[in-house]
């Protein structure tokens, strides 16, 4: 689950990680209130003025600026909230930003000592182990500096037995080039960063950049947070930080009903159980001469009503032109989703793309005889080459 900046930047602090401090707001009025606000908690007399979009690159698209005076923090708020933001991440139609975030400049004016780094916590899945990303370049595309120069890309690897040790933070600030009392700080910062990773059971953690100030300061002037979902059960605070508005909303209409779907840019529609199965049956599909249009995972206790609903949410998608349901049933029973798709004909109404069901496992023969008797348009299938050769045939 995908946070904004400013909801990452608070469970930063909530760690004791230094951050660059701002208020949120949804209109301009609200973001003159909160600059204002942040110049007695802070003293600033500059602010940024950031867009909140699920989304890197918003400098780059217009939508991280620097206000001199309140007027320039009204004027400039007005700007950025309702654009459409287009950045490398968001795709071209980008999204539209609904609040943005006033922030104090922490780039003191005239200053020329302050640094900017990059740094990442997240799990090497190679390993099973957490590492530590980070380099020098901050501040910039961090893909871009791993490819032109990946020599400026360091790695620590934590060992779960024993956790960040003292050495390895040093490392990092060494690394980094810093000297005297940056490098305590930077060692703060780090078991800070760490420690906020590790306590909120995230998927990553990606601060670009990390600022060094002229006076020593280490702070976090931005936060890229991902929670994962499977751990939201241990911290039923944060179901409140996700905004469905920035997500795709076929996603969260199939959340609602419990069904594991993810848009994807195709046109053959796949419902199966199991996630190994689906993955193959994506892979299927592409060797067959077509594209998947969406990961859907019914899961093993998959009932009629579900299969319907999972038929619905297919069909959103103006590019399906096929669907394949592959089911194997063990947990599952295959007559229970023969009766969603027969249900799914009868409530949905006249269904135009073709569908080809393969039914394998428990009770897939009397699966099979309801799809029969119903005399709906659907082709059949009882092996998997069955099945790719009939896609193949949909999609010419």
């Amino acid at each position: 689950m995908n946070i904004h900046e400013y909801q990452g930047k608070k469970i930063l602090k909530s760690f004791g990680v230094r951050i660059q401090e701002g208020i949120v707001a949804a209109t301009p009025d609200k973001a003159v209130e909160a600059a204002k606000e942040l110049q007695k908690q802070t003293g600033t007399s500059w602010w940024v003025i950031k867009a909140q979009i699920h989304a890197g690159g918003r400098g780059k698209g217009g939508g991280v600026k620097l206000a001199k005076n309140l007027d320039e923090v009204k004027q400039i708020a007005d700007q950025i909230l309702g654009m459409q933001l287009v950045t490398h991440q968001t795709g071209p139609k980008g999204k539209k930003v609904l609040k943005v975030l006033v922030g104090q400049d922490v780039y003191y004016p005239g200053e020329s000592e302050t640094q900017e780094y990059y740094m990442g916590v997240l799990l090497n899945r190679d390993t099973g182990r957490n590492i530590i990303m980070y380099s020098p370049e901050g501040g910039v595309d961090i893909e871009g500096v791993a490819e032109k120069t990946p020599h400026l890309i360091f790695k620590e690897e934590i060992d779960p037995k024993v956790g960040l040790q003292a050495f390895q933070a040093r490392k990092i600030a060494f690394n980094l080039g810093l000297t005297g009392g940056a490098v305590k700080e930077m060692v703060k910062f780090v078991y800070a960063l760490y420690a906020a990773y590790e306590g909120t059971d995230s998927s990553m953690f990606e601060i670009n950049p990390v600022l060094k100030t002229s006076d020593n300061l280490i702070l976090a002037v931005d936060a890229k947070v991902t929670l994962d979902d499977n751990a939201l059960f241990r911290h039923k605070d944060f179901k409140e930080l996700r905004d469905e508005t920035e997500e795709d909303p076929i996603e969260v209409e199939a959340r609602r009903f419990d069904l594991n779907y993810v848009k994807l840019d195709g046109n053959v529609g796949c419902m199966v159980n199991g996630a190994g199965l689906a993955m193959a049956t994506m892979d299927m599909i592409k060797m067959s001469g077509g594209d998947p249009a969406n990961f859907l995972d019914v899961g093993g206790t998959a009932n009629a009503k579900r299969v319907e609903e999972a038929f619905r949410i297919i069909l959103k998608d103006p590019n399906v032109e096929a669907i394949l349901v592959n089911i194997f049933g063990g947990i599952v029973r295959c007559d229970r989703v023969a009766q969603g798709i027969v249900d799914a004909y009868a409530n949905i109404g006249d269904i135009k793309v073709p569908i080809i069901v393969r039914l394998q496992g428990t009770n897939a023969t009397e699966g099979k005889a309801l799809i029969d008797k119903s005399g709906l348009k659907v082709s059949s299938a009882i092996a998997l080459e069955d099945a790719a050769r009939l896609v193949k045939e949909v999609v010419g």
